[in-house]
């Protein structure tokens, strides 16, 4: 066949190379993939070029503009952010500072406490509200402080912050890799506080807040207070509050029973009475009132009326049913002295809102004269917090109540009733004025402070007539009690002020100044809030505490 014959050909022509028989002699069991046998070879295209390319241009880019803003827009920040981690500032605290008496005496200190800054240590008790205390620098769970400032919280220590804190240091510590410390070197020394002098007393602070305390805690009272305050220059030398803290505990934060204690008390621990404590004054104003009704020719200091215990007032409305304003009790024939002394209430009702023949001063006489007296102003005490006395007036009792004024609102403010209300700090401020001869000065708890007031335009000869009148008080009158003080003669008034929906509680007043022929110091005493049925209060007191300095002090006295 011409197909078989073709094909037995074409098979002989075929030659075999001799690599080829090596090569299958080799690999008799296929292709080697690793050589990539059996493979067809193919270009790569081009767009895979391109494609790698461009990405290898973007990381390029990147990481060229990432540089430049490592180097040349943040390169400050971060070299300076290197250097702190090699050097670490540390705060060097200030020692605050001290705070002494009119003598020297420190009443608060600074010892040394953990954390790098110093503990102060206050003078207690007795001082407390006077004082104050501070808040310490404070710091996280790291130890890293937050807070590098202490701060001084409430009484002197906020009032005089300023002059006490000095200003904190920096301390540069070069620490290696693992934070050790390599050296250290101060950049910035701390600058200690400020020693301030205060006008204060210890001596004198000390007997006013023993005799108000254990006062306070026999009656029992709600709470007192006592100023002791020189007439002529404003210098307080005792200014207590009662009750109080511990400074030190709450400086310290601890322990949490004690503070959390102050919080439930319903004392209120935390009230500065005699700069914040506003209370009903009661008869104290009378020597101020007489003295401003014998300057507006109101009456003379002979003019008098006999108290049969109360005045009778008819009634517009209803004359079978006369409006009765009673005394404190019947004190017979009383003129302005023996008034003041014995704390006639039909005296004060007849010149403070008239009465038969009497004018009387009127409500808004009567309230000039006591803003004349500082009673509605606040004294500009370094304290803060200092709350501001109230006189009642008609328009206000028409706007809170919607009431018009009657004349027993009026004889009722005419005896520190009614709506009125003072702080013991305008009380001694006013007491002062009447034996200054009219100066209102400025309260102020630092040493040789510039004085500062003014002066109330009044008759010289109705002062003298009040002074005379407190004077009698306490040899005759209300204050009796003082007149057994041996080593000093002292002017007084005494004021009982009546709380509580039946009268059932009184806060008790003592004012007055001393030596009465050369008056140097004036003082104002108040027991809040006792049992009504209670005769011992403010004059129990201001003898208790005269009598302590006449042992501790007795200069005061000469």
């Amino acid at each position: 066949m011409i197909f078989g014959k073709y094909h037995r050909r074409k098979k002989r022509a075929h030659q075999l190379d001799p690599d080829e028989i090596f090569l299958d002699s080799s690999n008799p069991s296929g292709f080697d993939q690793s050589r990539l046998e059996g493979k067809l070879e193919k270009p790569i295209a081009r767009t895979t070029f391109s494609s790698v390319g461009f990405v290898i241009l973007v990381l390029l880019f990147t990481l060229i503009a990432q540089a430049a803003n490592l180097q040349v827009r943040q390169g400050d920040t971060y070299a300076l952010q290197s250097e702190r981690n090699r050097l670490r500032p540390q705060v060097l605290f200030a020692e605050r500072g001290a705070i002494v008496d009119r003598n020297g005496e420190a009443l608060v200190y600074n010892e040394e406490g953990e954390g790098g800054f110093v503990r102060r240590v206050y003078e207690y008790p007795g001082f407390s509200h006077l004082l104050g205390y501070v808040s310490y620098p404070k710091q996280d769970s790291s130890g890293n402080f937050y807070e590098t400032e202490i701060r001084g919280l409430n009484g002197v220590e906020e009032a005089m912050d300023d002059v006490l804190s000095g200003e904190n240091g920096t301390l540069l510590v070069e620490e290696n890799a693992h934070g050790d410390v390599q050296s250290s070197g101060t950049v910035k020394p701390a600058e200690k506080g400020e020693t301030v002098m205060l006008s204060v007393d210890s001596r004198a602070q000390r007997a006013f807040a023993r005799a108000v305390s254990e006062l306070v805690n026999s009656i029992p009272y709600m709470g007192g207070s006592a100023i002791l305050m020189d007439i002529r220059t404003g210098e307080v030398h005792a200014l207590v509050s009662y009750p109080e803290y511990n400074p030190n505990v709450l400086s310290s934060g601890g322990p949490s029973s004690v503070i959390a204690s102050y919080h439930t008390d319903p004392r209120r621990v935390y009230l500065d009475r005699a700069v914040s404590g506003l209370y009903t004054p009661g008869s104290i104003v009378k020597p101020m009132e007489i003295a401003g009704a014998l300057s507006d020719g109101i009456v003379s200091p002979e003019w008098g009326i006999v108290s049969t215990g109360s005045i009778s007032i008819p009634n517009p409305y209803d004359a079978s049913r006369p409006s009765i304003f009673k005394d404190w009790k019947a004190h017979g024939w009383v003129d302005a002295r023996r008034a003041v002394a014995v704390s006639s209430d039909v005296y004060f009702y007849a010149i403070g809102g008239g009465y038969r023949d009497v004018k009387g001063l009127g409500i808004e006489r009567l309230k000039y004269w006591y803003d004349a007296f500082g009673f509605t102003s606040p004294t500009g005490i370094e304290l803060s917090g200092e709350a501001t006395g109230f006189v009642p007036t008609p328009e206000w009792k028409q706007r809170t109540f919607d009431d018009p004024w009657r004349l027993g609102d009026t004889y009722n403010t005419s005896i520190g009733q009614y709506a009125m209300q003072i702080t013991p700090l305008e009380a001694v401020r006013a007491v002062a004025a009447v034996a200054n001869g009219g100066k209102l000065v400025k309260p102020t708890l630092v040493k040789d402070a510039p004085l500062q007031g003014q002066s109330i335009q009044i008759s010289q000869d109705a002062l003298r007539i009040a002074r005379e009148g407190m004077r009698m008080a306490t040899t005759e009158g209300t204050a009796i009690g003082l007149n057994s003080l041996s080593f000093v003669k002292v002017a007084a008034k005494t004021g009982t002020a009546q709380l509580g929906v039946n009268n059932e509680f009184h806060s008790s007043w003592s004012v007055g100044y001393f030596p009465y022929d050369n008056p140097k110091y004036a003082f104002a005493i108040v027991m809040e809030r006792g049992p009504s049925t209670n005769a011992i209060g403010g004059i129990f007191v201001t003898h208790q505490a005269l009598t302590e300095m006449n042992q501790t002090a007795p200069e005061y006295f000469d």
